[in-house]
């Protein structure tokens, strides 16, 4: 069992930066791929970005490609997504899952966090 705790979202203007965190329970981080989803007001939920077991291979959803950097500290149990250059289309909850292998479907992810806002105003 895995419990994912989010923080770091908030109300940035447009073109700011953000960083969300997720922090991990439990003495398996490391044997789980990670990935960041997204859900905006009346749509479903997104992939944004997901990272390997190692940290050594990233995905990104074409819209966030070159703005957004998903990283991992194994050590801290941590997963991380900077977002810089934000968008008003970026303003939903992001979640943090954890799986084993990185996938694009939010059905495919064994462990889910309970989210955390991100507000872009324009």
């Amino acid at each position: 069992q895995v419990q994912l705790v989010e923080s770091g979202g908030g109300l940035v203007q447009a073109g700011g930066s953000l960083r969300l965190s997720c922090a991990a329970s439990g003495r398996t981080f490391s044997s789980y791929a990670m990935g960041w989803f997204r859900q905006a007001p009346g749509k479903d939920r997104e992939f944004v970005a997901a990272i390997t077991k190692s940290g050594g291979n990233t995905d990104y959803t074409g819209s966030v490609k070159g703005r957004f950097t998903i990283y991992r500290d194994n050590a801290k149990n941590t997963v991380y997504l900077q977002m810089n250059s934000l968008k008003a289309e970026d303003t939903a909850v992001y979640y943090c899952a954890a799986g084993n292998f990185i996938r694009y479907t939010d059905y495919s992810w064994n462990y889910w966090g309970q989210g955390t806002q991100v507000t872009v105003s324009s």
